[in-house]
Parts: structure tokens; C-alpha cells; sequence
């Protein structure tokens, strides 16, 4: 039996699931709000709760926000700020009682896609996840590529590919930079490049529907996404030429993103044709708790 945990900002979710992947158990509970101890103490008993319900011991896998640090083995660039600097994998560990296995969110999103989701099969997959933020995770040959640095996938952290004017220098990121992929590919990204345009402030998900209903101004708007979108993908088609990207988060729920996209990244791509598939995920918001648990495959 292998368990998963999704510990998010307001939720830590686990899940349970068989050698085939079938789901045995799923539960979750709030997030204690800034208490890195309560943090430790609701994983810890969703996990003893979640054996003794099921009659035994499971492997345990934890996606979280942030990386661990090479260098420190501490815990960095969470948005869960309370999480950053600290020993999250030695005092879980000692918790449980157990070694036990940990990764950054998006890589279980990616691993969950590619090992029995809508990348199943595929050699190389980069999961992408555009909601509140930007990142993406790299799965070759069904084991996640982390790097040297503990970076790999964060894509939303570089410069948007071949600007043109008016998107210089770029709004400004929390990162530090200007112009990063987040700033403009986020939900509040799209947001916010319709506010600066037409001077109203919609969300991603109205102007998607208003666009579907023939409003020009956010019709316009979904047009600059997606060849952004385009743009950006073919900056990491050209790198890593993976067979399959997918797209998670809320921004993956506008459908004519699967269509489009592909037809306008083909004039970005070093390649006479461009054979990568862009498809929407399977497991919806449970790719992240199943990859966790499929840390253990």
C-alpha cells in the first residue's frame, strides 16, 4: 500500500492506493495556519488514522510547496512561509517512525500524469500547473528530474520567450525579476494583463466565459494568453523535447487552450513539425496526493 500526502496551504489531503493504483482511502483536513508543529501533528495522524482504518502500513510520499535544499536539507521556496527552514523530512521522519519520500507539488503533479494519467506511457513529460502561480515538473522514463540545484520544472521562473514591445520590461514578479512566464500566465496574470488593456478587472475565469459569449475585449485577452502560452512552451520544447505536456491548475480548464496553442507554437519551435501533445490532466486536483504517493514506484 502506498499513501500519499498533499500537504497545501489550506488543506493536507491523503490518499491510499493499491500496487494497480486503485484508490483504497482518501481524507483531508484543514491546515493548521502558520504552526509548523500542527503541521507535523495533522500529516502524522492522517497517516496513522488512515493505517488503522485500512488494517496496515503503507509507504508515505508528501508533495509539498518548496524544495528541499541540497545544501541545508531544510525546506525552501514555500509559499507557506512557516514551512521555509525547516527540518520537515528528519521531523516527519521521527514522527513516523519511517524513512519516507518528498517532493515539490508540481513534480507530483507530473508523476501522477505521466505514471496512469493522461501522459501514461510517454518517455518524457513536463507537467505544468497555471493557477495562482506557474510551475512544472519533469518526469523522464517515469522518474521525476530534480537537478543539481533542486529546480528542475520551474518554468514560470524565466523570462517570457521573444517579447514583443509592449510586454517589456514586464511586470514586476515576487521573485525579484520582471517578465517572468508567472506574471503573465498566472490566473491573476491573465487578470491583470486584461486590466492594463481595457482598464477592467475581471478574473481568468470570467473572461474565459466572456470570451466563449463573444465579449471582444476579453476575446482579445485569451488571444494574447494563448500565444504566450505558445510562446513559452516552444522555449521548452526547443530544451527538453518532451512527448507530452500537460496542464494542470485552474488555467487548464479553458478548452480551446488544447486546440489553439499548438497551432501557433509550431512558429517558435526549431523543428519542421512539432509531434509533442499538449492534454489536459486526468486526476484534476488529486494528481498532486497520488503523485506523492507514486513517490514510492
Amino acid at each position: 500500500m502506498k499513501l500519499g500526502i498533499d500537504l497545501g496551504g489550506t488543506k493536507i489531503e491523503i490518499i491510499a492506493l493499491d500496487d494497480e493504483g486503485g484508490e483504497l482511502l482518501r481524507r483531508r483536513v484543514p491546515t493548521p495556519q502558520d504552526d509548523y508543529s500542527g503541521t507535523l501533528r495533522a500529516i502524522a495522524d492522517l497517516v496513522h488514522q488512515a493505517e488503522a482504518a485500512l488494517g496496515q502500513a503503507g509507504t508515505v510520499g508528501i508533495g509539498t510547496p518548496g524544495a528541499i535544499s541540497r545544501s541545508t536539507g531544510l525546506l525552501k521556496n514555500s509559499n507557506s512561509v512557516h514551512l521555509n527552514g525547516q527540518p520537515i523530512v528528519h521531523d516527519l521522519e521521527s514522527l513516523l517512525q519511517r524513512k519516507l519520500r518528498i517532493s515539490n507539488d508540481a513534480n507530483c503533479f507530473a508523476l501522477s500524469e505521466a505514471t496512469d494519467g493522461a501522459a501514461a506511457g510517454a518517455a518524457v513529460v513536463f507537467g505544468v500547473i497555471v493557477g495562482t502561480g506557474t510551475g512544472a515538473g519533469i518526469v523522464v522514463n517515469g522518474h521525476i528530474l530534480t537537478g543539481a540545484n533542486g529546480i528542475a520544472g520551474e518554468w514560470g521562473h524565466n523570462p517570457l520567450p521573444w517579447p514583443e514591445g509592449a510586454e517589456l520590461p514586464g511586470p514586476a514578479c515576487y521573485c525579484g525579476q520582471h517578465g517572468c512566464i508567472e506574471t503573465f500566465l498566472s490566473g491573476p496574470g491573465m487578470s491583470a494583463d486584461h486590466q492594463r488593456v481595457s482598464g477592467k478587472k475581471l478574473d481568468a475565469a470570467t473572461i474565459a466565459a466572456r470570451a466563449a459569449g463573444g465579449d471582444a475585449a476579453c476575446e482579445l485577452t485569451l488571444q494574447r494568453y494563448e500565444n504566450r502560452l505558445a510562446r513559452s512552451l516552444a522555449h521548452v520544447i526547443n530544451i527538453l523535447d518532451p512527448d507530452v505536456i500537460v496542464l494542470g491548475g485552474g488555467m487548464s480548464n479553458i478548452e480551446r487552450l488544447y486546440q489553439n496553442v499548438p497551432g501557433i507554437w509550431g512558429r517558435y519551435v526549431f523543428s519542421d513539425r512539432v509531434d509533442t501533445r499538449l492534454v489536459r490532466n486526468q486526476f484534476g486536483d488529486s494528481s498532486g496526493v497520488r503523485g506523492a504517493a507514486w513517490l514510492w514506484e
